[in-house]
C-alpha cells in the first residue's frame, strides 16, 4: 500500500539525503493504516520522494518515544541532542491529541 504525507523543507532534505530514517508522527486514523513494506511518497511543494517502511515504533507519548529511539535518525543533528525534547513535538501535535492517540516512529528507507 503506498501512502501520501507532506513534509517542511528541513525534514524532506534529510529524509532524501538518508540521514533522517525514522519519520515522526501522531499514531491517528491515517498512521494506523501503514505497515511495515508499505510505500510512503514524502511531497514537500513540488518535489516528492518514495521511501519503505522497515518498522514502526508505537509509543504513549513523544517523552517515551524520545528516551527509546535514536534521534539522529529522527533528523536531530549532533549539536541539537543536548537541547532536544519532546516538548518539540507539542509544536505538531498537542498533548492531548499524544494522549488520544499514541505515537509512531516510521523507520525507513529511500526506494
Amino acid at each position: 500500500m503506498t501512502h501520501y504525507m507532506n513534509l517542511k523543507k528541513s525534514p524532506f532534505e534529510m529524509i532524501k539525503s538518508g540521514y533522517k530514517t525514522i519519520e515522526l508522527r501522531l499514531y491517528d486514523e491515517k498512521r494506523s493504516l501503514i505497515n511495515v513494506n508499505d510505500e510512503i511518497v514524502f511531497n514537500c511543494n513540488d518535489e516528492s520522494i518514495t521511501v519503505k517502511v522497515l518498522a514502526l515504533h508505537r509509543f504513549e507519548n513523544f517523552e517515551a518515544l524520545y528516551k527509546a529511539l535514536d534521534l539522529l535518525k529522527c533528523g536531530y543533528l549532533p549539536e541539537e541532542l543536548s537541547t532536544a525534547t519532546a516538548e518539540d513535538m507539542n509544536l505538531y501535535y498537542p498533548p492531548e491529541k499524544q494522549q488520544k492517540y499514541g505515537v509512531v516512529g516510521i523507520e525507513i528507507e529511500l526506494k
